[in-house]
């Protein structure tokens, strides 16, 4: 007992060192039945007592045994994730499958126009007629054309009541937001046996009121139009009447996703809509709308043959807008029959940008009964009999037996074993001491059929094997339940599955879908005859995963369906699938044949939902991003001590070893900013909490550290301990805060780090509120304003659910299942945590800091993220720039991925090499897990201390830079960290490069990751010249070659990283080495300019307090815009810009001094420099040296702010 009680030398763990290795989180979860219990609750948290009993030492006794034989898992288990052909709703539609029971036509009758000044009454009639409606004030706001009146809106009997209190928009569904549609129609489903009637043919019963019925499925269609040229399409079910299964709209989160307040409906003006089908033309044969019909003709004719479709010119529908004071044309394109969308830019003649649902894999599983209603006639018993044998010669599971198998199933996997806890990995830990065994990975074949499942015997989940079906039958397992493992799935409301296909003609490259763990371009996952590169699709459905594997499409902590085209031919180009259900996208390339250019298609399959899909149409990056910042929000800045360097371990063990770290770090003058704390800080990893034996004085500890500049962070993780004598649980149960049971009565109990726990329901306003006041002074004990917060574990993480989270069929406060908003749930945790973070302070005017794992699409207006549990290993190393890159494409700017890995022992030279690279990766934070070997700086001796240390203070030194590239993030929505084809769209060569990048337009980095490399290549686009950056010096780039792009071979021994300046731009530094951020906000600046081919540069320098929200609320910051014309005469000039003339920034032109002035590139030597400024005539002459081998010019001390206007001549 003594032994086991230890605490060992670095972590402060209970738990012997052989449990600690196995994994992260492999503690084990206590029952309260028996003294092992008791045991397994004491290593699981350290401040808890043993009860000593007999039973309880023999237990003690016989675990060092039951430790010696646990397998060390040191790869992700595959068997706790499901692949696409053990996910029903993707193995019913991935590859066509189900494509012969959809078949959408637009209904030409059903068109409607909306223009400013209609009915409004009308309108939301038109949009959905609904028997039994109720009325709600409608104010203004959200923009779009009809945003100049209210109007009420009506909708189906027990309408859900959206969360949040501001208003419906656009139909009867009470959940939209954003401009309103300006068209809207009816989709039918004419093929000629439906989704529904399969239904009824597969679970039918004799009784039941299926004969005669045509199962029609009717969608409604809106179209909605942005000023900045996005076209939103949205398809949702037709309601009915009553209390069916379509009687209330489908959930969706837009008030919780989407940047109401930026979205702004295109004028009413630039609209043309022009068809000359005779229904449409009918309402279109007055007023706005009336155009000439050989007009509308000629415009459709150009259209279609632009797009290659053939067909009879009445087939199609068309949308111009746009023009005006934008300068931008756009053309979307409906096709009637089958339905089918076109994206054109009106600007060329070229294909369009996007297509959507040309190749019939369009599909929306309409909500319906399970069985036939029992009123009426019946279908007849032998009908359905024979309908039932039909499918089941194919094996087809029709479900009926999966309750009994469940239960079954549990008994024979523990074999009536006691389980007593779980680890992370989700298997069990027994009463007797030993653990649950580990079944053999899944590994799935090839999705198109599962034949090489079935040869290799692997079970696919459901507790049985299934033959594969013939392509021409249909799968509808899985439809009304569904099990994966031990885990059911009720799956109450059926099949609710929607998708579509996408296509971007004349492209061969994609982008997006993070997070993965592979390349930053996307690769094929399907295509002809079985040319891909992955076998199975990209998975988004945030999920905590250990120790994951590299180059695959698994899924990851988080995910932005968010799509990407560049293309030389059709520009940059996107596509945002508004969904946070659980997503599975096929990726395909359609190479060139003959006349026929190639194309690049996603198919989106989404388990529930709505298709709601914004087509964004650039038409070069920072157009594109601009749009989907509008979409989504901008990128928060953060506080300027945040871009420094994080020291972070899983743990340090108490006050003292934060003192000694901290202490270290000072002796060596070595600079970081924040350092953090793991779990086991906590009392018993209670959130809010803190151990009194090892943190007995947290806030005496932070304000030593804020007293030298930095600032702590603590983890708080959204499971919360489920103890009765724990303020936070007490308080969330007693005010009903909880997610819930499938039957919506008892509180979620799942299991984490603490043990039992349960999880608060974030979708929820009232909750969101409640969990920011827990960060206030006064109900955080021991936390001061220099303490900051980290999320983990946020996918939701649960170690005995289904892939290690929650159950599917889980209930919000509203009703609404777990299935619906789980993508979300990450996302809406990081933003509450920061709202705390902001309400803590008076007057709520300080920045926040707070990390996640986990995200969704706007999680770049809360903070930042990392890419996880990597390892020490040269391979994640290497993938780390891809996988930023990645979500840099996804818009999410502050992101890391943890220096030095967090699994295994860094090296020497591994950890001087991530060391470099994470200087030059916009979140910088070192991190190991505490099986690792201790890894600070100078852990690794004093050689390598000093090559980590010159990385930090390169990082320190540019911080000025950083600042600015993330203000301009904010402003104009482009990535902070950058593929080289986003500065660089119209050269090709470099579309496919993701192990270089740039930050911001002006520094390109080339992090070196291999180990022994002396060498690296590095491609410069000709169209600049480049300067390193340690000796200034200009690139040798060969003219005479051929292309857009040089490839040079660089000397990049262990000290050295290429890192280069783009010639052209001006790149500010302070270069006097202190410890922090803090200590260098008053420091002078030195400005680089690194002349460009046409001896001309530019820059920006961002200034503000680093700290509070004056920037935003008070227009308090300023900044300056260099430029240089050599030719011109002109050495460097600075134009200013205050944001309010009366803040405090505006009057600090003292505090930001310009110290020097280095220019790169200087031709030849000028015979004089004299400054003017702004508000003198005087000329004051510069004293300056000029290198004229190296062509650089220093002017030392010219004794200017760079929050004041002058000019420096020649």
């Amino acid at each position: 007992t003594t032994k086991i009680q230890t605490k060992t030398a670095d972590t402060h763990r209970i738990a012997p060192r052989p449990i600690a290795s196995c994994t992260r989180g492999k503690r084990m979860r206590p029952s309260s039945s028996s003294a092992i219990n008791a045991l397994l609750l004491l290593l699981a948290s350290h401040g808890a007592t043993t009860t000593s009993t007999s039973s309880g030492l023999t237990a003690i006794l016989a675990l060092p045994f039951a430790v010696s034989v646990l397998p060390l898992a040191m790869a992700v288990d595959r068997s706790k994730f499901r692949t696409c052909s053990q996910t029903s709703f993707c193995r019913r539609h991935r590859h066509g499958r189900s494509k012969r029971l959809y078949d959408y036509k637009l209904v030409g009758e059903s068109v409607e126009v909306h223009r400013v000044g209609e009915d409004a009454a009308a309108l939301a009639g038109s949009e959905n007629d609904v028997a039994g409606s109720g009325v709600v004030d409608q104010p203004k706001g959200g923009g779009g054309i009809l945003s100049k009146f209210s109007r009420t809106l009506a909708w189906g009997k027990g309408a859900p009541e959206k969360d949040g209190g501001d208003r419906p928009s656009g139909s009867d569904d009470p959940y939209v937001r954003g401009p309103r549609p300006i068209l809207t129609a009816t989709l039918a489903n004419v093929a000629p046996f439906t989704s529904t009637a399969l239904t009824a043919r597969a679970y039918g019963k004799s009784g039941g009121n299926c004969e005669g019925k045509d199962f029609d499925e009717e969608l409604k269609l809106n179209v909605h139009l942005h000023e900045d040229g996005v076209a939103r399409i949205r398809i949702t079910e037709a309601l009915e009447g009553g209390d069916g299964p379509r009687s209330v709209p489908r959930w969706t989160s837009d008030e919780l996703v989407l940047n109401e307040k930026e979205m702004i409906g295109v004028k009413e003006e630039s609209v043309l809509v022009m068809s000359i089908n005779p229904s449409i033309r009918s309402k279109l044969s007055s007023g706005e709308d009336a155009t000439p019909e050989g007009f509308a003709e000629k415009v459709v004719t150009s259209l279609t043959k632009r797009a290659g479709v053939v067909g009879p010119k009445e087939n199609f529908v068309v949308l111009s807008y746009g023009g005006h004071e934008s300068g931008n044309q756009w053309q979307l394109m409906l096709q009637l029959e089958p339905f089918a969308i076109y994206l054109f830019r009106g600007t060329d003649d070229g294909p369009p940008m996007i297509v959507a649902g040309t190749n019939g894999l369009t599909h929306f599983e309409i909500r319906r009964n399970k069985e036939c209603d029992s009123s009426g006639s019946s279908w007849s018993k032998g009908a359905a009999a024979e309908g039932k044998r039909k499918l089941t010669e194919f094996d087809v599971d029709l479900g009926d037996d999966e309750d009994e198998e469940e239960e079954g199933e549990e008994v024979d996997r523990h074999g009536g074993k006691e389980i007593v806890g779980y680890w992370e990995d989700g298997l069990a830990i027994y009463a007797d001491g030993t653990r649950e065994e580990r079944r053999e990975a899944q590994t799935n074949g090839e999705g198109e059929d599962g034949a090489e499942d079935e040869e290799l015997g692997v079970d696919k989940g459901e507790g049985r094997e299934q033959r594969r079906l013939d392509e021409e039958d249909f799968d509808t397992s899985g439809m009304w339940e569904e099990k994966f493992g031990d885990h059911h799935d009720s799956k109450p409301h059926g099949p609710m599955s929607v998708g579509m296909e996408l296509t971007f003609p004349a492209s061969s490259h994609l982008f997006g879908l993070p997070e993965h763990a592979s390349s930053t371009q996307l690769k094929t996952t399907a295509g002809n005859g079985g040319h891909h590169y992955y076998k199975e699709p990209y998975r988004l459905y945030n999920l905590d995963v250990f120790e994951y594997e590299l180059d695959e499409t698994m899924a990851l902590y988080g995910h932005i369906p968010l799509v990407v085209s560049q293309s030389m031919t059709t520009g940059t180009a996107g596509a945002f699938w508004f969904n946070p259900t659980e997503t599975f996208v096929d990726v395909e390339e359609v190479p060139e044949v003959g006349k026929e250019q190639a194309a690049s298609k996603t198919h989106f399959m989404s388990e529930s939902g709505v298709v709601d899909l914004f087509l964004l149409p650039g038409p070069d990056p920072p157009a594109l991003y601009g749009q989907y910042a509008r979409l989504t929000g901008r990128t928060a800045l953060p506080p300027m001590f945040s871009l420094g360097y994080h020291q972070c371990r899983w743990n340090y063990r108490d006050e003292a070893d934060v003192y000694a770290v901290h202490g270290k770090f000072e002796e060596l003058d070595y600079p970081y900013d924040v350092l953090w704390l793991d779990i086991e800080h906590t009392n018993g990893k209670r959130y809010f909490t803190w151990d009194s034996k090892t943190f007995p004085r947290p806030q005496e500890m932070q304000k030593k550290l804020g007293g030298d500049g930095r600032r702590m962070v603590t983890i708080i993780d959204p499971h919360i301990k489920r103890d009765n004598n724990y303020y936070i649980h007490k308080e969330a149960t007693a005010l009903g805060l909880y997610v819930k049971d499938k039957k919506g009565e008892k509180d979620y109990d799942g299991w984490c780090w603490p043990g039992s726990s349960s999880y608060l329901d974030f979708t929820n306003e009232r909750v969101r509120d409640w969990w920011a006041e827990q960060f206030n002074y006064k109900k955080y004990k021991g936390s001061t304003p220099e303490l900051f917060t980290w999320n983990d574990m946020n996918e939701p993480s649960v170690f005995n659910g289904p892939e290690v989270s929650m159950q599917k069929d889980l209930l919000n406060l509203k009703g609404c299942e777990h299935r619906e908003w789980h993508n979300l749930y990450g996302m809406l945790f990081h933003r509450s945590t920061g709202e705390g973070l902001v309400k803590r302070n008076e007057g709520h005017n300080v920045r926040p800091f707070v990390l996640s794992r986990s995200f969704f699409a706007s999680s770049q207006r809360y903070g930042a993220i990392w890419t996880g549990d990597n390892e020490a290993k040269w391979s994640h190393l290497e993938i780390a720039a891809p996988m930023l890159l990645g979500l840099n494409v996804g818009a999410l700017s502050f992101v890391g991925a943890d220096v030095g890995g967090f699994f295994g022992n860094s090296d020497a030279e591994l950890m001087t090499r991530w060391m470099q690279a994470g200087a030059y990766q916009p979140f910088f934070r070192g991190h190991a897990h505490h099986d690792a070997k201790r890894r600070e700086p100078w852990m690794f001796g004093d050689e390598t201390m000093v090559r980590l240390r010159r990385a930090a203070m390169a990082r320190y030194a540019l911080l000025p830079y950083w600042y600015t590239v993330f203000w301009q993030a904010g402003v104009s929505g482009m990535p902070v960290m950058r593929t080289m084809w986003m500065q660089y769209p119209t050269i090709p060569e470099l579309y496919s490069v993701d192990d270089q990048y740039l930050i911001g337009s002006h520094l390109l980095v080339k992090p070196v990751t291999s180990a022994g490399a002396r060498t690296s290549t590095v491609q410069f686009p000709t169209s600049d010249c480049w300067y390193d950056v340690d000796n200034m010096r200009r690139m040798k780039l060969d003219k005479g070659s051929a292309g857009n792009v040089v490839s040079l071979t660089i000397e990049s021994d262990i000290d050295k990283i290429p890192v280069y300046q783009r010639g052209g731009s001006v790149v500010p530094r302070k270069l006097r080495l202190r410890r922090s951020s803090h200590l260098m906000m008053n420091d002078p600046y030195t400005l680089y300019v690194a002349l460009g081919n046409d001896l001309k540069a530019k820059g920006e320098l961002y200034m503000d307090d680093e700290t509070t929200f004056d920037h935003e609320r008070r227009h308090d910051f300023g900044v300056a815009s260099f430029s240089t014309s050599w030719g011109d005469n002109v050495a460097i000039r600075n134009s200013v810009r205050i944001g309010s003339e009366g803040a405090v920034n505006a009057k600090a032109a003292g505090d930001r001094i310009v110290e020097r002035i280095i220019i790169m590139g200087v031709p030849a030597k000028p015979d004089e420099i004299s400054l003017v400024s702004a508000n003198s005539a005087e000329k004051t002459s510069m004293e300056f040296q000029f290198d004229d081998s190296a062509k650089i010019l220093v002017i030392r001390k010219p004794g200017v702010s760079a929050l004041e206007e002058w000019t420096m001549k020649l």
